[in-house]
């Protein structure tokens, strides 16, 4: 059973051009085959990311135009504390269901902005500051390490990625 992620979410993945964004956006497409659609860059749309197996995902310019194109339904953020407020604000205002935000540090203003967004829209945020989420063998998104999680009748919600594990 899934609450809130399953083997039909589509995933954009803002951030995705980094290094950790990459690194994670592999772990999760060789996991039980989540949907990871697309990413998202203001100046690498139009191009192409290609992962260290072959694998390859279109960049789009936008939150909005990913979404349009794909038929996203949630986005994970992988964008330094810098950029990741307005990162979150970007998928809110594209009206992304779902938005898990992995990044930490994000100054505490920052997620003051995007609390007052948040009230007014139709999306859901995840973090920042966490793991992500996964169900079993249907969907992955986040920095947890797949292997370790099983199908079952209990779910676990943790803040701390470690305790979880």
């Amino acid at each position: 059973m899934s609450i809130l992620v399953d083997k039909n979410t589509k995933i954009i993945v803002q951030g995705l051009t980094g290094k950790t964004g990459g690194f994670h956006t592999e772990q999760a497409l060789a996991y039980h085959g989540t949907q990871m659609v697309a990413g998202v860059h203001p100046t690498k749309g139009g191009t192409n990311w290609t992962g260290s197996h072959g694998e390859t995902l279109p960049i789009y310019a936008s939150v909005a135009e990913a979404k349009e194109r794909t038929g996203a339904d949630a986005s994970v953020i992988y964008v330094p504390p810098a950029g990741a407020a307005d990162a979150i604000i970007e998928a809110i205002e594209a009206e992304i269901p779902f938005i898990t935000c992995i990044t930490e540090g994000i100054p505490v203003l920052d997620m003051v902005r995007v609390k007052a967004r948040l009230e007014k829209s139709k999306s859901r945020l995840l973090g920042p500051n966490c793991p992500g989420i996964l169900t079993p063998e249907q969907c992955k998104i986040g920095i947890m390490p797949g292997s370790i999680f099983s199908k079952g009748s209990v779910g676990v919600v943790s803040r701390s990625g470690t305790l979880t594990y």
